[in-house]
This record gives C-alpha cells, structure tokens and sequence, in this order.
C-alpha cells in the first residue's frame, strides 16, 4: 500500500512524500527511520494508484530487453563500485539513449527517494519488467545481495539474446531467398509468360504439357489475384483470431511438436530456457515452488506449459517433480531423471543447470546445422522453379527447331 505523509525534519522545516509500507504502523516506522518525525499519514486511494500505474505502463510500453539487460548490468557495477542507489539510477537515466526507458527510470527514482522499495518502484511497470526480473530482484533486496543478482539477471538475458540473435540470423538468408524467389516467379508470370502466350497462340502447334502448365497458372493468377490476396488475408486472420484462444494455442503448439526436426528444436529450445530461469531462481533463493510459478511463464508452448503446471500441482500437495515429470510423454527421460538425482541429493539446481546446458549446446548445434543445410536447400529449391519455368517457356521454340531441321 501506498500511504502519503507529512513530516518534520528538525524543528522548524517539513517534508511531504509518498511511501510503500504494509500498514500504517509499517509506515511510521520506515519514516522515522529515515529520520523524520510523523505527523499525518493518509494512505493514497486505490483507483488514483491503478490510474497512475496505467497511465505509466502506456506511456513506457516501448522498452527493447536490450536495455533491461545494460540497466541490470550498468546498476550492478554501479552499486558494486559503491555508488549510492539513487545516484546510480540517475546516472543511467542519464546515459540511456532510449527517451522511454529514461522517463522510467526518472519516474523509479522519484518513488525509491519517497521510501518505496526498488522491487516495489519495478513493479509498477508490469510491461517493462517481468516477473522474472521482479523475484529476482525482490531476493536479492531481502538477502542484502543485489548486485550479484543483478548480475546474474544480466548473463541470463544475453544468453537468452545471443540464442535469439543466433536464429534470427539463420533464419534471415533463407526468408530473403524466399521472398526473391517469390518476386521473380510472380514477375514472370504476370508480365514476362502473357507476352510469350500471344507469340505461342500465332504458331498454331499444340504446345507441350509444361507450357501449357505454365500459361494456366499465369493466366489464373492474372484473372483471380484479387481473390487469392483476400483469400490469404482472410486466412492469416482466421488462423490469428484463433491463435488468440485456448484451444488454438494448444493445436498450434502441438503441431509444432510434431513437425520433422524443427520439433525436437523446439522442445530442446523451450526445456533449455526454462530449466536455466528455474536454476536462476532456485540459486537466488527463491522457494522451488514459487520458482516453479514464475518460471512457466517463460514457456511459450502450451503442451510443454500444461505439463509443468500439473507438475507444480503435484509438487505442492507433496509429490516430486521429478517423477512428476517422469510421467510425461513430452518431457524427455533424461531430463526428468536427472531432475529427480538431484531431489534426491539436495541439489537441484546443479541437475537444471546440466539440463539447461546440454539443451542449450543441442539447440546451437542445430541451428548451426540447420542454418548450414538450409541456404543450399532454399537454392536448390528456387533453382528447380525458375528452371521449370525457363525450360517450360523454351521448349515450344526447341520443338520449332526440330521441325525445322
């Protein structure tokens, strides 16, 4: 709760502010440690602190997770070199590039200077700073540890990153390919096959299969373009509009699993995350359970998050969360046996971290395989089309040729 309050500072000036307490006697004893003495405290309505945090998070939504990880890492070295708090938040306000983040970090600073906890000015920006990020932070306030968590936080988010980066630009070559590829064939049917279609219609001669093929295809995308383009904007946001509900969720998170090679990537990908943030989180101090809690959001498939959650549940009436695990047709086996090794010997953290890293190097290799295999594919593959399409455009004058001779 957030309580407004009056002040003195000696016998003569006053002080107003705002601080974050439990109750009101939670409240007067922050202000007078900081040296005040109390002389009103009211606490601030409940619909004015909703308004503010919304007014907040709208203005502040566009934060990049680059600038979370250099702020984490900027303020660890900051408070680790003995820089007071307050001082170091304004000197990174001060540096950021970014006009957004800077307003959240001056806005931060104002509520820590009026009491608040750091954790407690951090959650009122829910669209900046995840849960994740609040536990994290929140334990290394109660432990007297901060920089070493913010540290911490910072390697996990460019390691997050760098996974991120990796595939993005494994990805890029092949969807340019794509995308060339499709320009051209659309080029050439539209513009470059019509012109060819009234020189061939002159000739007379029955025109082989391919040609005739090819002239169909052109002829149909030329007539019904128009038709075909709503007809995939209609699709897009069928399959968006149904992405957005349960049950869609969960059949596209299935298919995912069960598509050829980019299934096991996915698995290995999202099991590699999770079990990182949850050793992140168990090594910090978090109780496994809450750990557990607030580590299911960093999943982005259903089926693997449906499992965790039944694994939570039975984890909270008393079971194991290994042999929870174990259970499961998604999770691998040897994820769930050495999860329960380490139950066994008090050690779990060291068993996530083995998962997270053999699942993280798995999914490296994959993505260097994958990127390696799939520019000469995409060649490949766009090759074969423009090749059937020049050869298809050709032979009626190779046939002509023949004739001829």
């Amino acid at each position: 709760m957030i309580y407004k309050y009056k002040a003195k500072n000696g016998p003569e000036n006053s002080v107003e502010g705002k601080i974050s307490a439990q109750s009101e006697n939670d409240a007067i004893e922050k202000i007078t440690q900081m040296g005040y003495v109390p002389v009103s405290i009211q606490e601030e309505a409940q619909n004015q602190r909703q308004s503010r945090v919304f007014n907040l998070n709208f203005s502040f939504a566009r934060v990049s997770s680059q600038d979370i990880t250099i702020f984490s890492s900027q303020l660890a070295s900051l408070l680790k070199s003995g820089v007071p708090f307050l001082n170091a938040i304004n000197i990174i306000s001060e540096q950021s590039e970014n006009p957004n983040f800077k307003n959240v970090l001056k806005n931060i600073h104002n509520i820590v200077k009026e009491g608040s906890d750091f954790s407690t000015a951090l959650s009122q920006y829910p669209s900046v700073f995840s849960p994740l990020y609040l536990a994290m932070v929140r334990t290394g306030e109660n432990s007297g540890q901060l920089p070493e968590v913010l540290l911490k936080i910072a390697e996990y988010r460019k390691k997050q990153e760098e996974v991120l980066s990796r595939l993005r630009m494994a990805m890029a070559y092949p969807i340019l390919m794509v995308i060339v590829g499709l320009g051209t064939i659309i080029f050439m049917l539209t513009f470059v096959i019509p012109r060819l279609t009234r020189l061939y219609s002159n000739m007379g001669q029955v025109l082989p299969l391919p040609t005739r093929i090819l002239i169909a295809l052109s002829d149909g995308l030329r007539q019904w373009w128009l038709w075909i383009v709503i007809f995939l904007v209609l699709l897009v946001t069928l399959i968006r509009r149904q992405a957005q509900t349960d049950a869609g969720r969960l059949s596209i998170s299935i298919l995912k699993l069960r598509l050829p090679i980019f299934g096991k990537l996915m698995l290995k990908s999202e099991l590699g995350r999770f079990c990182r943030t949850l050793e992140l989180l168990i090594k910090s101090g978090v109780p496994i359970l809450r750990a557990i809690h607030i580590s299911i959001p960093v999943l982005g498939n259903e089926v693997i998050k449906l499992k965790f959650k039944k694994s939570y549940k039975d984890l909270e009436q008393g079971g194991s969360f290994g042999s929870s695990l174990k259970d499961s047709r998604v999770i691998p086996v040897f994820m769930s046996n050495l999860i329960i090794v380490g139950e066994q010997s008090g050690r779990l953290y060291e068993a996530l971290a083995e998962v997270a890293g053999t699942y993280e190097r798995d999914t490296d290799e994959a993505i260097k395989t994958m990127s390696s295999l799939l520019e000469p594919i995409m060649v490949l593959v766009m090759g074969l089309v423009v090749g059937f399409i020049v050869v298809a455009m050709l032979l009626p004058i190779f046939e002509i040729n023949m004739m001829v001779r």
